[in-house]
């Protein structure tokens, strides 16, 4: 396996703390570039109040990234702890207010980021992809016509198949930081997670987009395990249509390697013709938790990591 290898992970959510916990137990040379877009819970609320980033996909790479000792466990629970009341502190996560006190002060949200993360000891750094908040905007085709859909709790969990799918403001600015780790990468990953919503911006951001393109980094993408129908995102559900959906945006996008668990593969032919015609390999291996789960586990990603890495 590669010596320390340089890490970088994009996605957002619980998907990218998985692929967080299992990157940095074979790198401590790992940063995370967290989609800024959500509008729900906790987050959409700090964020309409502030108009500050939304904290909550920064909170949980934090987490997922902190020391090993004892200093660092405790102080990523208190940071995942959500308040429970009758009144407005309801559902509030506690590191979703340091980190949006933190911007209120020093109104720079790559620095507030950072200084969580010396509180946490962790293991990396963690980045926003954008310095200011998003939305995502996508029109979709259903049975009763052409529907459009704005915020990220709305887009993923929307019915149809998709036509567009595009970022608000158009042209919103980048993080330089998270350029220059693209740049300066040795490997790359991108997933598992809500595919439209945490996944695909990072592909609609104009600045990263390039860097993605330029950086001579290999690339891995993790796809997603299958979800009850109920809560999937309908347009686009299989492992290869989410491929072909980075293809729609990147034509000329090579990876090297597409991590499938076996529940995932659906017409596995289609799959590994779609990888290979990125020039990729598909690598077959039980990333999930459980049978019937649809989240991964660290542990075995690690384990699917370093043989990738070897």
């Amino acid at each position: 396996m590669e010596n320390n290898p340089k890490l970088v992970c994009l996605g957002g959510g619980h998907g990218l703390a998985a692929t967080l916990t299992a990157g940095r137990t074979l790198t401590s040379d790992i940063t995370a570039i967290v989609t800024v877009a959500d509008n729900g819970g906790s987050s959409g609320r700090l964020r309409e109040e502030f108009n500050f980033l939304p904290p909550g996909d920064l909170r949980m790479a934090l987490a997922a990234l902190c020391s090993a000792d004892e200093w660092g466990k405790d102080w990523a629970d208190i940071l995942q702890y959500r308040f429970t009341s009758d009144g407005p502190m309801n559902g509030h996560a506690l590191g979703n207010l340091l980190l949006t006190a933190l911007w209120d002060r020093d109104e720079d949200p790559v620095a507030g980021v950072a200084r969580v993360g010396e509180l946490l000891k962790i293991v990396g750094r963690v980045l926003p992809m954008a310095l200011e908040p998003l939305d995502i905007e996508a029109t979709f085709n259903t049975a009763s016509g052409r529907s459009i859909v704005r915020g990220q709790v709305q887009v993923a969990t929307a019915k149809g198949h998709i036509e567009s799918l595009r970022l608000i403001p158009d042209a919103p600015r980048a993080t330089p930081q998270a350029l220059d780790a693209i740049l300066e990468a040795e490997w790359l990953t991108f997933g598992p997670g809500s595919w439209f919503s945490s996944v695909m911006p990072h592909f609609l951001l104009r600045e990263q987009l390039a860097a993605i393109e330029k950086s001579a980094a290999k690339k891995i993408v993790i796809f997603n395990l299958p979800e009850p129908s109920s809560e999937k995102e309908f347009a686009g559900v299989s492992a290869e249509e989410h491929l072909e959906l980075i293809l729609s945006h990147l034509p000329n996008f090579h990876l090297d390697f597409a991590i499938a668990d076996p529940s995932s593969l659906g017409e596995a032919s289609r799959l590994q013709r779609v990888v290979e015609g990125c020039g990729g390999k598909l690598v077959v291996a039980p990333v999930a938790k459980s049978p019937g789960s649809f989240h991964h586990d660290p542990k075995k990603l690690a384990s699917a990591f370093s043989h990738i890495f070897a």
